[in-house]
């Protein structure tokens, strides 16, 4: 029993250590992203220019064109904020499931079991976790073939 709950220590420590950011990642973070808002603004500004002289487009209709751009923007990023809200409560109920199994499983293994059965969930997370990784590499690698 000790085991277990040590290990859980350990593991749960592990993972918040991991989940720190650095004040300098942060920051980092912070300049990409305003990077790329400018990039994407200067290409909607290509976009509008290149639409306004292939359609001959006058300049009454090049703002309409924009303040329609401006607006399905704001929505997209109105449901991708209750997107990412609804996959927050998805995550929630997934944890308090996982919890409820947990419980359940604690209540019919001995402690000895309940330590194997414990340390067998962790190696398949670290699984996952190390060939998610490595697909995340894999995938970069195509990324930056084709970029």
């Amino acid at each position: 029993m000790k085991k277990l709950v040590l290990s859980l220590v350990l593991v749960g420590f592990g993972s918040f250590a991991m989940a720190q950011v650095t004040p300098a990642q942060k920051e980092k973070m912070q300049q990409r992203r305003v990077e790329m808002m400018k990039n994407q603004e200067q290409k909607r500004a290509q976009h509008l220019a290149n639409l306004q002289k292939e359609l001959n487009l006058n300049q009454s209709q090049v703002n309409q064109i924009h303040a329609i751009q401006e607006r399905h923007q704001a929505e997209r990023k109105v449901a991708m904020q209750r997107n990412q809200e609804m996959r927050k409560q998805k995550m929630e109920g997934m944890k308090q499931n996982m919890q409820q199994m947990d419980n359940e499983m604690r209540k019919i293994l001995t402690p000895d079991q309940y330590t194997k059965w414990q340390a067998k969930k962790q190696q398949k997370m670290q699984d996952r976790k190390s060939k998610m990784k490595k697909n995340k590499m894999h995938m970069g690698g195509k990324k930056m073939m084709k970029g």
